[in-house]
């Protein structure tokens, strides 16, 4: 007499199957808590990979390795075959497949434009939700619910939370220079820092076309609340001598 589906509903849901889930709920917990530190430390710096980022792309990490030590219990082991696995082939290449071609649909939504950096969170959503396919997949189902809902969570709040934290905000700088100017250094350096501002190391950028420079860089705020709003380094900038042209934007970079 072949089993009942309430007798395989019960089965499935037995002590193993919820200490397997439970254990997974912990290591995904860790690995999104470890990742969003990482992740602040980046956010604070005024990058474009933050918290949302690293938190998704590390809990996606931890769910794909983590489940691939628990095989007897993919596609209800536990519960047709008495914790015996049953798997013929090997999943990990088609995960490995999966996981790699999300990758590249990914990179395609990430843009850049000047010192601007955006779609990365995307892409990493992107390859989240490829990794709660792989969860539903093996049959990983609390699992799987779990990684979504802790992903659309750090999607929505974690923004909100990178606000609430101190950060340093960055800003874009382009300066166009009159023909024949010689810029100084110093003393874009010495505007920035009475702006409450300093220049990111790394990123200055000059171009010279027909005797006129272009400078830009990156300039990050000492603290969130000395960095001078965009429209008071504007007017700020029209006092300076030699500029012809300029232009100001938040930087994720």
């Amino acid at each position: 007499m072949g089993i009942t589906v309430s007798e395989l509903v019960a089965e499935y849901w037995s002590v193993q199957e919820v200490s397997v889930n439970l254990i997974i709920f912990a290591n995904l917990f860790g690995a999104l808590l470890l990742g969003l530190v990482v992740g602040y430390e980046r956010a604070y710096h005024g990058r474009a990979a933050g918290m949302r980022t690293y938190g998704l792309v590390c809990l996606a990490s931890c769910a794909l390795v983590v489940v691939a030590g628990y095989p007897t219990f993919w596609y209800g082991g536990g519960a047709l075959g008495s914790g015996v696995s049953h798997v013929s082939a090997d999943p990990t290449r088609v995960i490995q497949g999966v996981v790699t071609g999300i990758g590249f649909l990914g990179a395609g939504v990430i843009l850049k434009e000047g010192m601007n950096i955006s779609g990365l969170t995307t892409a990493a959503s992107i390859w989240s939700s490829s990794v709660i396919g792989v969860l539903v997949g093996v049959g990983f189902y609390a699992s799987a619910i779990l990684l979504a809902v802790l992903s659309a969570g750090l999607m929505m709040w974690a923004s909100r939370l990178e606000q609430w934290l101190p950060s340093r905000p960055a800003v874009a700088v382009q300066l166009h220079f009159c023909v024949g100017v010689l810029p100084s250094k110093a003393v874009l350096v010495q505007f920035a820092l009475e702006q409450g501002y300093e220049i990111a190391s790394g990123t200055l950028q000059i171009h010279c076309v027909n005797d006129r420079e272009e400078w830009r860089f990156v300039a990050s705020a000492i603290t969130r609340k000395q960095g001078a709003t965009l429209s008071v380094l504007s007017h700020a900038l029209r006092q300076l001598e030699g500029i012809d042209e300029y232009s100001l934007g938040y930087a994720r970079n």
